[in-house]
């Protein structure tokens, strides 16, 4: 089959729901911890500390550890494959931590989950390249790239449910298993709709690949990579440098708003998870679909090359007093309208970052440049968005009850150092431009 049998056609389509649908699901079964972080606290007598290992390093390690030899695999292996094998690692994981007695068994677990999950970034992208051409990407990977905030509000909403109708149900005994918590019970029943996209994805047929730098069958050595990624160093770091810095704040956002809600403004951990979960599905999918038209309208204004980083850059900087004073904010009405402009704009240029990055990389490294990008962004802002609130907490104001102002500080830390970055990014595609 023909590369023009798949572009734009109804399979390119059907594809593009089946790897939305499995990335939303990949997010379910990776956030629905932070709603339950107040219930395993308690059963597991665990510090804020212990609880953002799990919800961050835990799962981070092995994505990111994982993350460039997976995109390797996909350059050169069947990209479907790759993805099913993925979906049942995390999946079964996912249950395991329904299963967990201690902190060091859900530790492992969640390591499990980041370890299939690091398959859905390289093999989603460099399909997706595949399936649809340059020209009309960029509304499709905004639609794949709705599947984080899709899944984080999701989790929290169904999460919030599941929750609620388990603590209803009294003592839960299971043959084999014994008495299970109400958020075990929740871990295992968000998993169960990663078996369905198992025995979807391999009805997809893998497309040709196309935009090669050559026709060999063989691999592009370490040495071929580094030979073309060199000359244009100054155009990949700025989509590797710019983009993980406001990951770590959109993290910090997801695990520890329903913290705030029910900490700091009396919320029961159901209300909590039906706000915040609306608020996340809705304002993090318009902000991610917003980018790339924000940067189609600037693009007839400024330089097209351009426009992605300027717009991200405008974006962010309006994020920093949005967030601010989300966390400061004394009322519920007034947290609630900012953690929405904070859902909608950290969200805002992820899109962009995403096709920047597939349009620079030749088809034999769209893997490795999403796992790159994988790597990036969740080394830093995984592992240490959770963590750096749960510090501050601990150590700085050492209050449980301070954790919007500890949301507040690692926003005006690290979004002016996003910031920063990518305007060195695009003074060196300026630099590059013009040389």
């Amino acid at each position: 089959m023909t590369n023009e049998d798949h572009v734009g056609s109804s399979a390119a389509w059907w594809a593009l729901v089946l790897l939305t649908a499995t990335y939303t699901f990949s997010f379910i079964d990776r956030q629905i911890i932070n709603l339950l972080v107040d219930p395993i606290r308690a059963d597991l007598s665990l510090s804020d500390s212990q609880v953002s290992f799990l919800q961050g390093l835990a799962f981070v390690l092995p994505y990111v550890i994982l993350s460039i030899p997976l995109g390797r695999i996909v350059d050169r292996a069947n990209r479907i494959r790759v993805l099913v094998f993925g979906i049942l690692i995390w999946t079964v994981s996912c249950v395991t931590c329904g299963l967990a007695k201690n902190f060091w068994q859900l530790g492992v677990a969640r390591m499990g989950v980041g370890a299939g999950e690091a398959s859905v970034t390289p093999a989603s992208w460099s399909l997706l390249a595949d399936y649809f051409p340059e020209n009309k990407r960029a509304l499709p990977v905004s639609i794949f790239l709705m599947g984080p905030y899709l899944g984080a509000g999701l989790s929290l909403i169904l999460g919030a449910e599941v929750v609620g109708w388990a603590s209803g149900l009294g003592a839960i005994e299971l043959p084999m298993v014994g008495a299970l918590a109400p958020w075990q019970l929740t871990f295992m029943l968000v998993a169960l709709p990663g078996l369905l996209m198992v025995f979807l994805l391999p009805l997809l047929q893998e497309p040709p690949r196309t935009q090669r730098l050559t026709q060999a069958a063989a691999p592009l050595s370490w040495n071929d990579v580094a030979h073309y990624v060199w000359p244009r160093r100054g155009v990949f770091g700025a989509y590797l440098l710019g983009a993980p810095f406001i990951v770590l704040v959109l993290y910090a956002l997801q695990a520890w708003v329903p913290s705030l809600l029910i900490r700091v403004h009396g919320l029961e951990i159901v209300e909590a998870g039906r706000y915040y979960g609306s608020i996340a599905l809705i304002a993090g999918s318009a902000g991610v679909l917003s980018g790339p038209a924000a940067a189609r309208w600037l693009a007839s204004r400024v330089d097209p090359a351009r426009a992605p980083l300027v717009t991200s850059i405008w974006s962010t900087s309006l994020l920093i007093p949005v967030l601010v004073g989300a966390g400061l904010a004394e009322s519920l009405t007034w947290t609630l309208l900012l953690i929405t402009g904070a859902s909608y704009l950290v969200t805002f240029p992820l899109a962009l970052f995403a096709t920047g990055l597939q349009s620079a990389s030749p088809n034999e490294m769209r893997g490795l440049m999403a796992g790159c990008y994988v790597l990036s962004t969740n080394l830093i802002g995984l592992a240490l968005g959770p963590a750096s609130v749960a510090l501050a907490n601990d150590f700085i104001f050492a209050d449980a009850q301070a954790v919007g102002a500890s949301l507040s500080l690692v926003g005006a830390i690290f979004l002016p150092l996003a910031v920063l970055l990518m305007w060195r990014g695009l003074g060196a595609m300026t630099r590059e431009a013009t040389s």
